[in-house]
């Protein structure tokens, strides 16, 4: 009982955060101003970049784990097995003008929508959850890079760059540092805990 009340608590929270920002004037802000009550502190131990490194390694080992125990493994590796093959033998059909397999393959294919809906299901469960954290740490790191907008980081080749400037279109190089960090954290630790990865 307590489990499912907690449960529906994180999903409603997770929906909470995702709406706000969508919908709510301000919102980014005011979680940002809320979490630097806890976070501020930080900022006179490490460098801004550092900061980054940490965060992003937090929350790419969280996704990672909610995503282990929230997911099918097991029906998503079917599913993506049947699919490729499916994908495989429809090339054949199409190349030897096979008009009775295509037809039997389409209709394997319809079957196959009940998992593939499972699938997107289980996907936006964990997202919800992953959000609860990975949204206000955004939201903070926002607020904090938009008040030391003259902080700077030495990039490999680049030099060093402003983190408010922009790599390319609107991706700023914070962000960039952001996901060049969690990416291969949280693609190790899928490995390690047999759910996909490098």
């Amino acid at each position: 009982m307590i489990k499912k009340t907690l449960n529906k608590i994180a999903l409603g929270l997770g929906i909470f955060l995702l709406l706000g920002v969508m919908f709510i004037q301000g919102f980014v802000g005011t979680i940002g101003q809320l979490m630097d009550s806890l976070f501020k502190p930080l900022i006179s131990i490490f460098p801004l970049y550092i900061l980054i490194f940490i965060f992003a390694t937090i929350t790419g080992l969280y996704a990672s784990l909610i995503q282990k125990y929230t997911m099918d493994w097991t029906l998503m590796r079917r599913v993506q097995e049947r699919t490729k093959s499916m994908q495989k033998e429809m090339r054949e059909a199409q190349l030897a003008n096979n008009a009775q397999k295509m037809k039997k393959l389409q209709a394997q294919q319809t079957e196959m929508m009940g998992d593939q809906m499972e699938l997107m299901k289980q996907q936006f469960k964990p997202m919800l959850y992953i959000s609860i954290i990975s949204m206000p740490i955004f939201f903070w790191i926002y607020l904090i890079i938009s008040q030391q907008p003259d902080a700077t980081m030495v990039f490999p080749f680049w030099g060093e760059q402003k983190l408010t400037g922009k790599v390319f279109w609107e991706i700023q190089y914070w962000l960039f540092w952001y996901f060049v960090c969690s990416f291969p954290i949280s693609q190790i630790t899928r490995k390690a805990l047999n759910i996909g990865g490098i």
